[in-house]
């Protein structure tokens, strides 16, 4: 049973899937082994991640584990609804569409935990608040779930130290394969595929300010350099001030910052980055995009109060036109850029980190004892390492091995 709106372009989503599956090799891999060894035999996996192609594959892969797959989105403009109609002709439960209110969003989750899943994948952590707050009925089969996204690790964090987390969770943004290459690679690649697309705007000479520097505002940063433009960042923790400053960026406060950008990009996880008084300073045309996972980060009240009038002025693109006659051009709604106005992070990025979920909710099924009490876990090192050598050798790379001499000299140490 699925809830859409578009069931006739199934086709179309259809030959989004198989196009990224070609390209997420490690993913296939684990696929035939899961076709195999079927690990999730009888078990109901509840997945709320941006709906889309890979992550329609993502669910393809599950079910071939013998599990009951529900999906739904994380974001509602981030839903695609050609992956959601192929989704539904494939026969999985989907429940979502593109551009939903906040009310239908939240309907959408909701039927995703009815099934009262054995293992949740969610990205941003909207699963886990429904489950700890209105409906902790519907918690009582969980083995686990695993978070997706920065923003989701924040939550969890803040729960656990709260003593308020009610099962266990994998923290999968915390992994090498995503954290080094999902956020910093796709992240950056992704970001700008979205902002070239819908402004078709040079980039470089530009002056664009990044807010944080973290693993995904410095990929977004190296690759705006890397596109010819002048870099600014800004930021609250030292160590990462210092970091950018040491690979050649400017570091600056917010205040200092706003009358400088010609293009401002958001990658914080914390709420009203860009404000009223740095509204009020900025250059006529300037861009804002966010690329944290909630639409907080510029604030849209702001924006709202400060304009005399608003307009769509292209697709993903509103005018914020100003009594002075500047105009603030807020992209996707203050939404994740990179997905709302763009294709999300490249398949080969993505074959990493949802391979890391795969594997990741392989072993919660297969631990279940283990995992009784409601703690924070880490994916387990071998599952990591798993991942990275697969993607080696997809790749055809080789990686070099210690000899039984090296090893007993680093073991004296």
């Amino acid at each position: 049973m699925s809830a859409i709106r578009y069931p006739e372009l199934a086709p179309a989503g259809l030959k989004k899937i198989e196009w990224v599956r070609e390209f997420m090799p490690v993913l296939s891999r684990i696929e035939q082994r899961f076709l195999a060894e079927k690990p999730f035999t009888g078990l109901r996996i509840a997945v709320s991640v941006h709906a889309e192609a890979k992550t329609a594959y993502l669910a393809m892969v599950l079910r071939s584990g013998g599990a009951e797959v529900f999906v739904t989105g994380c974001n509602p403009l981030s839903t695609k609804d050609d992956i959601c109609a192929a989704l539904d002709a494939l026969g999985f439960s989907v429940f979502g569409w593109h551009g939903c209110t906040a009310q239908e969003y939240e309907d959408h989750l909701v039927s995703v935990l009815s099934c009262k899943p054995d293992i949740m994948l969610d990205d941003g952590g909207d699963l886990t608040q429904l489950l700890h707050g209105k409906y902790p009925h519907l918690a009582e089969n969980l083995i686990a779930g695993c978070e997706e996204t920065t923003t989701g690790i924040h939550r969890l964090r803040s729960r656990a130290r709260e003593g308020a987390l009610n099962f266990p969770m994998f923290l999968v943004n915390d992994a090498k394969c995503k954290t080094l290459f999902d956020n910093i690679h796709g992240t950056g690649q992704s970001t700008w595929d979205g902002i070239m697309y819908a402004t078709n705007n040079m980039i470089t000479a530009k002056t664009v300010v990044v807010a944080g520097y973290g693993h995904c505002g410095r990929g977004i940063a190296e690759r705006a350099k890397g596109l010819g433009a002048n870099v600014i960042i800004t930021e609250i923790d030292p160590h990462c001030c210092l970091s950018a400053a040491m690979d050649g960026h400017r570091v600056m406060s917010m205040d200092e910052a706003a009358p400088l950008g010609d293009i401002f990009i958001t990658a914080t996880g914390c709420k009203n980055v860009i404000t009223r008084k740095h509204m009020e300073q900025m250059k006529h045309n300037v861009i804002l995009a966010n690329a944290g996972h909630f639409d907080v980060e510029i604030s849209k009240p702001d924006l709202e109060s400060l304009a005399k009038r608003i307009e769509e002025r292209k697709p993903f693109i509103r005018g914020y036109y100003m009594p002075d006659s500047r105009v603030l051009n807020l992209m996707a709604d203050g939404r994740l850029v990179n997905i709302v106005a763009g294709n999300g992070h490249p398949a080969e990025i993505m074959d990493l980190s949802f391979s890391i979920q795969a594997l990741t909710m392989e072993y919660a099924a297969k631990n279940r004892e283990q995992l009784k009490e409601p703690l924070l876990h880490k994916v387990p090192a071998e599952i990591d390492d798993e991942v990275a050598r697969l993607k080696l050798e997809a790749m055809g790379l080789g990686i070099d091995k210690l000899s039984k001499e090296q090893e007993a000299y680093l073991n004296l140490y």
